[in-house]
């Protein structure tokens, strides 16, 4: 498991978040679509980082 990655994944959903809901407050579809991207590649890395620590385990 690689702590800084699993960092970083939850970093760009909080940011994913903030700019959804900015974009929601304000109106702007670009700031929403953009904000919900984020949150979708921040899932992406932590399915990685999850089938990396998954491989680790049925490796030993």
């Amino acid at each position: 498991m690689s702590t800084e990655n699993r960092v970083e994944a939850t970093l760009k959903n909080i940011e994913g978040k903030a700019q959804e809901m900015l974009g929601e407050i304000t109106g702007n579809p670009q700031d929403k679509s953009e904000g919900k991207a984020k949150q979708a590649e921040a899932q992406v890395r932590h399915m990685v980082e999850n089938a990396k620590d998954d491989l680790k385990k049925a490796i030993g």
